[in-house]
C-alpha cells in the first residue's frame, strides 16, 4: 500500500529543545536604538526621494557586530535585528500620510503642541494593529512553502554566517562616512547639487516663443527654456538605484522622461496661452515657471491615475493569495491553538484570544480618535469600520507581498492609495464633506498605511525567527515595544525636516526640497474626491495609461507613475545608481566570476549602497536640525560648480563598482550569504 509523500519536517538552526539567551536587556536596548536611528534616516529619505530602504540588512549586520563583542547568542542578534528594523516601517507609514494633513491644510499648525499627539496617536494605533493583524495569519504565511521570503532568508544567513559579520560591518560604516562627507560637501556649497540647462529662444530680457502650430505666440521674460535637468548629486539616491537594480531604476526614470520629455513640451506647444486660463497664477510666466505649473497641475494628476491603476493591478494579481490567506486565518481562529505549555518553544505565539481582544480595544480607541479629528460621529464610525476591514485585508496582502518580493519592494503606497479611494467614496456617499471628511479619509489612510508596513516587516521577522529557531512570542513582544517607541519619537524627525525647510526659505512638506510625493498624492486624492473638485479626466487618462503599460508588458506601472510624480533630478540620480549596478554585474560576468564570487560582489555592493544611504540620511537630519535652530550653515562658494558635482558623482560611481569587485575573493573561497532583494 503506497503512502502519500510528506514534505520534510522543518528543522530550525537552533533546535526547540535548546535553551539560550534570547530576550535580554542588551539585545532589546540595542534594537531600540537602531529602531529610532534607522527609522529617522528612512523618514528623511522617504520625504525627499519618495522611497524607503528596508532596514533588516543593516540592522542584522550592526546587531551581530555589537553583540559579538559581548558574546551574545544568535537568538539575541535576531531580537536586536527584529526591533531595529521595525522603525523603518513606522517611518514609511508616517511619511506617506502624516504630511498629507499639512499639505491639504487640514492641519494648519504642525507645532508639537497641536500636532504631536495626533500624529503619534495615528502611528501608535496603526503600528499596534499591524502587529495584531499579522499575528492572526502568521502561521499560514510563514509556513507556506510557495512563499520564498527572499530577504528573510538573506537575513537568517547573515546571522548564521559567523565571521562574515565583522567584514560586512566595515563596508557598511566606511560608506556611511563617505556618504556623509559627500552630502556635507554639497551642503557647504563645495559643488552644486542640481542644474537646469536652458536653450536660448530669443534675445535675453523678453522674447517671443511660438507655442502652437497656428503661429500663436507668448511673451516670455527670459531668453531660455528648460529642456533638461541634471541628476541631483546625492549618494543616497545613487544608493537607492543600486539596491533596486537597473530594471526598476529604469522604470522609475522612464516616468520622468514621459513627463518632462513628452507631456510637458507637447502641452505647452499645442495649448500655449490657453494654459494660463487653466493653471493657477504662480507669478512666474517664464518657460520654466509654466513647465513647473504644467507638471504640478496637469501631469501629476495623470500620474495619480497611473498610481491608482497600479494599486488595483497589484491587488488583482494577489487575489488568490489574499482569499486563501483570509480563509486560513479565519479557520484557525475558529479551531483555536494549543496552550503554550503544551507546545514547543518555537511554536509559542500570543494567543488568538489576546490578539482579538487587542484589536477590538484598538477599534474602540479609533472611534473616539476619529470622532475628535473629523468632528462627526457618522464619519468616525465609517472611518473606524473601513480601517478595521481594509486594514486587515491589506495587512494580509502586505505579508504576502513581503513573502514574494521582500519588504524593500513592498508597495505600501499603492495599498494606501486604494484605502484613500475607498474611504473617500464612502464619505461622499454618506454626505460627509468639507475638512472633516478629508481628515477622516486621511486618518484611515494613516492607520492602514502604518499597519500594512508594520505587518509586512513583522512577517519577515517571523520568517527569520522560524528559520533560526527563535521564539515567536518573544518576537511579538519586542515588536510591540519597538513600534510603541518608534511611534512616540517619529514625529520629531518630521518636525525637524518640515520646520528646517521653512526656516531655509521653503514651504515645508510638499516643495521641491521636501516633496513628500506619496503624502502629496494622498492629500490631493482626499481633497479632490471629498470636495468634488477632482480632475477626473486627467485621472482617467492616467488609468488608461496604466492599462496600456500593462498591455505592453511593463513590470510595474506603479513605478512609472511614481517617476512622473517625482522631480526628474531625483529619478535621474536613482537611474544612475541602477546603471552603476548594471555595470558592476556586467563586469563581474565578463570576468567569469563563479557563483560564490558573484555572491560576494552582490553582498558588498548592497552593503556599500546601504552605507551611502544611511550616511546621507543621518547627516541630512543633522543639517536639517541646524536649519530648524536657525543656525546658518557656511557656504564655501557663492556660485558652486555643477561640473564639480558631476565629478563627485563619478567618484561615487567608481567606488560603488570598484569596492564590490575588489572583494570578489578567490574562486575557491566559500560563498558568503547572498543578499536577495
Amino acid at each position: 500500500m503506497s503512502q502519500k509523500h510528506q514534505p520534510p519536517v522543518h528543522q530550525p538552526f537552533v533546535p526547540p529543545s535548546v535553551q539560550m539567551k534570547e530576550f535580554t536587556l542588551r539585545a532589546v536596548l540595542l534594537g531600540l536604538v537602531m529602531c529610532v536611528v534607522l527609522g529617522a534616516a528612512n523618514a528623511y529619505l522617504g520625504l525627499r526621494a519618495g522611497q524607503t530602504i528596508a532596514a533588516t540588512y543593516p540592522a542584522a549586520v550592526i546587531g551581530m557586530a555589537v553583540l559579538r563583542v559581548f558574546k551574545g547568542s544568535i537568538l539575541e542578534e535576531n531580537i536586536a535585528r527584529t526591533a531595529g528594523s521595525i522603525g523603518e516601517s513606522v517611518a514609511a507609514g508616517a511619511i506617506f500620510t502624516v504630511p498629507a494633513f499639512v499639505i491639504s491644510h487640514s492641519w494648519l499648525d504642525f507645532s508639537p503642541g497641536t500636532a504631536y499627539w495626533k500624529s503619534t496617536a495615528l502611528m501608535l494605533v496603526g503600528s499596534v494593529l499591524g502587529v495584531l493583524f499579522v499575528s492572526l495569519v502568521r502561521r499560514v504565511l510563514v509556513e507556506d512553502p510557495d512563499l520564498p521570503f527572499p530577504e528573510s532568508v538573506a537575513a537568517s544567513q547573515i546571522h548564521k554566517a559567523g565571521q562574515v559579520g565583522a567584514e560586512a560591518a566595515k563596508h557598511l560604516f566606511y560608506n556611511m562616512a563617505f556618504g556623509a562627507a559627500v552630502f556635507l560637501a554639497g551642503t557647504f556649497n563645495f559643488f552644486a547639487t542640481d542644474k537646469d540647462w536652458l536653450i536660448p529662444v530669443g534675445e535675453a530680457g523678453r522674447s517671443s516663443l511660438r507655442l502652437g502650430p497656428l503661429g500663436s505666440t507668448k511673451s516670455l521674460p527670459t531668453g531660455g527654456r528648460t529642456l533638461f535637468s541634471g541628476p541631483t548629486v546625492s549618494p543616497a539616491y545613487m544608493g537607492v538605484g543600486y539596491v533596486i537594480g537597473p530594471k526598476l531604476a529604469s522604470l522609475n526614470f522612464s516616468g520622468s522622461i514621459i513627463a518632462w520629455g513628452l507631456l510637458i513640451p507637447l502641452l505647452i506647444y499645442f495649448l500655449g496661452p490657453q494654459l494660463q486660463g487653466f493653471l493657477p497664477d504662480q507669478g512666474d510666466e517664464s518657460w520654466i515657471g509654466t513647465a513647473n505649473s504644467v507638471w504640478r497641475y496637469i501631469v501629476r494628476p495623470v500620474a495619480v491615475g497611473g498610481m491608482l491603476f497600479g494599486a488595483a493591478y497589484t491587488l488583482f494579481r494577489m487575489r488568490k493569495s489574499l482569499f486563501s490567506g483570509l480563509a486560513r486565518a479565519f479557520a484557525e481562529m475558529k479551531t483555536g491553538a494549543a496552550p503554550a505549555e503544551a507546545t514547543a518553544r518555537t511554536e509559542r505565539y500570543m494567543s488568538s484570544r489576546v490578539v482579538l481582544l487587542g484589536i477590538f480595544a484598538v477599534f474602540g480607541v479609533m472611534i473616539v480618535l476619529y470622532r475628535y479629528l473629523s468632528g462627526g460621529m457618522v464619519a468616525a464610525l465609517v472611518a473606524a469600520v473601513v480601517m478595521l476591514i481594509v486594514g486587515f485585508c491589506f495587512a494580509t496582502v502586505s505579508g504576502y507581498l513581503v513573502g514574494v518580493i521582500g519588504s524593500s519592494n513592498n508597495p505600501i503606497s499603492g495599498l494606501t492609495l486604494s484605502t484613500v479611494i475607498i474611504a473617500a467614496l464612502l464619505m461622499v456617499a454618506l454626505g460627509v464633506s468639507g475638512t472633516g471628511g478629508v481628515v477622516a479619509v486621511l486618518g484611515v489612510a494613516a492607520v492602514v498605511c502604518v499597519s500594512s508596513a508594520v505587518a509586512g516587516e513583522l512577517l519577515q521577522d517571523f520568517k527569520v525567527g522560524y528559520i533560526l529557531g527563535g521564539t515567536p512570542r518573544s518576537i511579538q513582544i519586542v515588536e510591540l515595544i519597538a513600534v510603541v517607541l518608534a511611534s512616540l519619537v517619529m514625529y520629531f524627525p518630521l518636525l525637524v525636516l518640515h520646520q528646517g525647510n521653512i526656516n531655509a526659505g521653503g514651504i515645508g512638506f510638499g516643495d521641491k526640497a521636501l516633496p513628500a510625493p506619496q503624502a502629496g498624492l494622498m492629500a490631493a486624492l482626499a481633497q479632490g474626491i471629498v470636495g468634488g473638485d477632482m480632475a477626473w479626466p486627467l485621472i482617467v487618462a492616467g488609468i488608461l495609461m496604466g492599462v496600456a503599460l500593462v498591455m505592453i508588458g511593463v513590470k510595474s506601472p506603479m513605478l512609472v507613475a511614481i517617476g512622473m510624480y517625482l522631480p526628474i533630478g531625483t529619478t535621474f540620480a536613482i537611474f544612475i545608481g541602477g546603471m552603476v549596478r548594471w555595470l558592476t554585474d556586467t563586469i563581474a560576468e565578463r570576468r567569469q566570476l563563479n557563483e560564490a564570487q558573484r555572491t560576494r560582489v552582490e553582498s558588498v555592493g548592497v552593503l556599500a549602497a546601504s552605507g551611502l544611504i544611511a550616511g546621507e540620511a543621518l547627516t541630512g537630519l543633522v543639517t536639517a536640525t541646524f536649519s530648524f535652530l536657525r543656525l546658518k550653515i557656511p557656504a564655501l562658494f557663492a556660485s558652486p560648480s555643477y561640473l564639480a558635482g558631476l565629478a563627485v558623482m563619478a567618484v561615487i560611481a567608481f567606488a560603488m563598482i570598484h569596492v564590490p569587485l575588489s572583494n570578489a575573493g578567490r574562486p575557491e573561497d566559500p560563498a558568503p550569504p547572498a543578499v536577495i532583494m
